[in-house]
Formats: structure tokens, C-alpha cells, sequence
């Protein structure tokens, strides 16, 4: 039986490797002087479903969840085990959700440390914040949550039949999965179907300093005084004050932060009702 620490460990480090590949692609995508900018949807899809099967393969101790829609999913199943050895308690719940996301927290800022001097080079604040975190073509919050909803509950559900059907693939066939969810339905929202994925890099990017700070302006000069003119030191106080250089106020869009969770998470847990009638 594993317990809490063991737990943890383990889908911390898939979920962050995970994280890690996925920001990553993205990064290298969105990012102008990236050697892969430009590279396409498909790319970064590509990209999300390879660090999944790395991901699973570093977490397989615990089934390789990297994802509370998941947990929630086989919960919501009623299945009596996470994984071979894990019983469905809600400390191994927590010990299952907390490590979710502190790996993709971890996972995104190991990302931007790759990306350091790339961040510092973008100008594009919203490029910056689309590396970390999921949002909507076109903002419309409740067809944005039905997006959501969808793509993880096709996600989680065919998840669950992967231990009805074994295949032989593991990994390599939840890799595909997101593969394909991210090519057909992730058009609208960039499909987080994972919450850890979006809030654990939204978090990090809220704290990290990617934003560049504001242009210093030129200092004004009153009307009518020669161009050697000193201010008082009162006056100069308030014009190093006014036109310094400081950092551009930082937008994690937080407004849109509730439909890449709560659309995942209500995906998962439909989908693990449904699976209770089908397999």
C-alpha cells in the first residue's frame, strides 16, 4: 500500500514533466525569437500528448492521474482502487489532487527557466500569458465551461475504457488521446481538460517577472526654461517618479480562471457516471 508521501511524489513528478513538455511547446511556439515559433496548432498538440505519455510513464506507481478530472473521473466510477494498491479514500484524494498541482506549478517554472531570455526578449504580454495558460478564442464563458466539459469528458471516459480494453499501448495511447482532443476540440479554449494544467502555470505565471517593464519617457522640460534647467530636488523626486521604467501591470486573467477548473472537473465526474452504466 502506498501512502500519502508516496503518492505525492509520484504524481508530482509526472504532472510536472508533464507541465514541463507542455508549457514547454508552447513557448517554443508563441515565443517570437524561439527557434520553433510559428510551428503550428498541431505542434503544440503534439507536444501536449508526448509530455502526457512521458508524464504517465514517470507517475505509472499510481496510474499516472497528472490530472484531477481523472481522479475525479475514476472516483465518480466507483471503481475501489486509483491504482493497484491505492484504495479510493479521500486522503489518497488529496494526496492525489495537492500533487497534481504543485507538479504543474513546479513543471511551469522549470519551463520558464528554459525560455528565460525568450520571455524577457517577447513583448506580446498576451503571448506571454497564452505559454502558461488556457483561454478562449472568443470569450463567451458558457459555451467556453460546454468546451471544456466535452473535450475532458471524451478524455476521461475513454481513459476509463482503456482498462476494459487493454491494448498494450499505455502510455503511448493517452499520449494519442490528447492528441486528438487537442487537434478536433481545442480550437475554442486551447482545451485545458486538466485543472492542475491551467491554475498550477496560472499561479506561476502571476508570480513569476515575465512582464517587461513600461518604456522610460523623456523627462518634461517646463514651457519657456533653457534646456540646462534643474528642477528642485522636490520636483526632480516626482519626474524620476513619473517616467522611470516599471513593470506593465500584469493580467493572469483571473475572470477566465473558472472554466478551465470547473469545466474539467464537471467533465470527469460525468464521465465517470457514465462509465458505471457502459463498461
Amino acid at each position: 500500500m502506498m501512502n500519502f508521501g508516496s503518492i505525492f511524489l509520484s504524481e508530482a513528478l509526472g504532472t510536472g514533466m508533464l507541465v514541463l513538455l507542455g508549457v514547454g511547446v508552447v513557448a517554443n511556439v508563441l515565443l517570437t525569437k524561439s527557434k520553433g515559433f510559428d510551428g503550428g496548432w498541431l505542434l503544440i498538440s503534439m507536444g501536449w500528448g508526448l509530455g502526457v505519455m512521458a508524464g504517465v510513464y514517470l507517475a505509472y506507481k499510481t496510474g499516472g492521474h497528472l490530472n484531477p478530472a481523472v481522479t475525479i473521473g475514476i472516483l465518480f466510477s466507483g471503481a475501489d482502487e486509483y491504482a493497484p494498491g491505492i484504495d479510493v479514500t479521500a486522503i489518497n484524494t488529496l494526496a492525489y489532487l495537492s500533487a497534481q498541482l504543485f507538479g504543474a506549478f513546479v513543471g511551469a517554472n522549470l519551463a520558464y527557466l528554459a525560455y528565460k531570455r525568450h520571455f524577457d526578449a517577447e513583448t506580446d504580454e498576451e503571448k506571454k500569458l497564452g505559454v502558461f495558460a488556457t483561454g478562449p478564442a472568443i470569450r463567451a464563458y458558457r459555451w467556453n465551461f460546454a468546451t471544456e466539459v466535452i473535450g475532458t469528458f471524451a478524455l476521461v471516459l475513454t481513459i476509463l475504457a482503456f482498462g476494459h480494453t487493454p491494448t498494450g499501448l499505455g502510455p503511448v495511447a493517452a499520449a494519442l488521446l490528447v492528441v486528438a482532443i487537442g487537434a478536433s476540440l481545442g480550437g475554442p479554449t486551447g482545451y485545458a481538460i486538466n485543472p492542475a494544467r491551467d491554475l498550477g502555470p496560472r499561479i506561476a505565471h502571476a508570480l513569476l517577472p515575465v512582464n517587461k517593464p513600461a518604456p522610460a519617457q523623456p523627462a518634461r522640460v517646463p514651457a519657456g526654461v533653457a534646456a540646462g534647467y534643474r528642477p528642485s530636488l522636490d520636483t526632480d523626486e516626482q519626474l524620476v517618479s513619473e517616467h522611470s521604467a516599471e513593470p506593465r501591470r500584469k493580467n493572469s486573467d483571473w475572470a477566465y480562471a473558472w472554466v478551465p477548473i470547473f469545466g474539467p472537473l464537471a467533465g470527469g465526474a460525468l464521465a465517470g457516471l457514465v462509465a458505471q452504466f457502459v463498461f
